[in-house]
């Protein structure tokens, strides 16, 4: 059975599209931020690099034109991510040629450039990966991806840094383009996409008919309020976690780096594949419950680290088996996200779902800081573990409603 999976076409092709699709965002974050402080630029320019990320959460916006036009070769949802592919590259070896100090605004302009191919090609990946898989399969394929998307933040992230100090930026960031340019052999031979006649009315038309089909469905408000909240005691919980573990615990940055960027990454790895493989054996709906629960639980570990203090092992512990955990549920999270969308709107209607969960990380820092002053750290991680059973609590109401606003997925 293990077999049959790792060799599918389908499932190896949302993996190597899951790692083009992971490779720009950490270049325009972190690498980014890296590059301008090693090149003297002021702290002003550097901090609103951060307003790079806003293409990621407005991307649904222009997710109907992916919807609605055809590009010329590959089909609907490869001949985008070609397209994006190949825009990417051309830009990201632009960027490698200018320089931060004498030249931030066009750098900053290429990045923002970037940002915006890169959430377009977000918007391809996630609708083709929608479209191809089977409903056995929507595990395994939220597994791969997020595999995939990990380890290219590692590389554009982490490894990137470490290339430029031996070999400079410029050849860094010209060997990530390589990256994503070989990235376009598996978008040229990936499986076609199941064949989806593009209706004939207008842009306009095709907008609305998107959130209408999804807004159509019974129990909708309910179903759209637990996308905004399955996770969102695990997003509370990391909102804070470099402020906890540096500032209130007195870890160092080299404590806390090796325990997010080795152990962190090597259990959200194991937990996306063994999640991946349980939901080939059981339900949907029974993965979103019992990772959920691990998820609630794992959050436990920090109201412990919390009321122990500065312990280097506690503390590797509590983010093993915090991510652990988060990768299981990601992996049920995304694989009930590819159940809701239709296929003649995957593009437009996986953007909205993705950009509703994110709110819940975006507000969650802000409220985090007013709760930990009020209520201290070890109250903050309870009031965490006890806000990730809303979700959990509402999903066992829709349990009929989804079943059939999704057939197949989530009985």
């Amino acid at each position: 059975m293990l077999g049959h999976y790792i060799t599918n076409r389908r499932i190896q092709t949302v993996l190597l599209l899951g790692f083009s699709s992971g490779l720009p965002l950490a270049l325009t974050g972190s690498s980014l931020q890296a590059w301008f402080t090693q090149s003297g630029v002021d702290l002003l320019t550097i901090g609103s690099l951060t307003l790079l990320g806003l293409p990621y959460v407005w991307k649904f916006l222009w997710a109907p034109l992916l919807d609605k036009f055809v590009p010329p070769l590959l089909g609907r949802r490869r001949g985008w991510i070609l397209l994006t592919q190949l825009g990417l590259c051309i830009a990201i070896v632009i960027m490698a040629h200018l320089n931060p100090l004498k030249q931030p605004s066009m750098i900053g302009f290429i990045a923002l450039i970037i940002a915006f191919i890169s959430a377009t090609q977000d918007i391809a990946t996630d609708a083709y990966r929608t479209d191809i898989l089977h409903p056995d399969e929507r595990g395994l394929g939220a597994a791969a991806v997020t595999m995939g998307f990990r380890i290219a933040m590692l590389v554009s992230g982490g490894l990137a840094l470490v290339m430029a100090d031996h070999l400079g930026w410029q050849v860094t960031f010209e060997m990530i383009a390589g990256l994503i340019g070989l990235s376009i052999i598996a978008t040229w031979f990936a499986p076609n996409e199941p064949p989806c006649v593009t209706p004939t009315q207008s842009l306009a038309t095709f907008i609305i008919q998107p959130f209408k089909d999804l807004l159509s469905r019974d129990k909708i408000a309910y179903i759209l309020l637990f996308v905004m909240i399955y996770k969102l005691g695990d997003a509370l919980a990391l909102a804070l976690m470099s402020n906890f573990l540096l500032g209130e615990l007195g870890f160092t940055l080299t404590d806390v780096g090796i325990a997010f960027k080795t152990f962190g990454l090597i259990a959200t790895l194991m937990g996306v594949f063994v999640g991946g493989m349980l939901m080939v054996r059981i339900s949907l709906f029974r993965a979103l419950i019992i990772f959920g629960l691990l998820q609630a639980f794992s959050n436990v570990m920090f109201v412990l680290l919390a009321m122990t203090g500065k312990h280097y092992l506690l503390m590797v512990s509590c983010v093993f088996i915090e991510s652990f955990c988060s990768g299981m549920s990601t992996a049920a999270f995304v694989a009930f996200l590819m159940s809701l969308c239709n296929v003649k709107f995957s593009a437009t209607q996986y953007a909205f779902l993705s950009a509703l969960f994110a709110l819940g990380r975006v507000f969650a820092g802000p409220i985090a800081a007013v709760l930990v002053q009020q209520i201290g750290w070890v109250n903050f991680y309870w009031l965490a573990f006890l806000l990730s059973f809303p979700g959990i609590i509402l999903l066992i109401n829709l349990r009929g409603c989804v079943r059939s606003n999704n057939a197949e997925a989530i009985a």
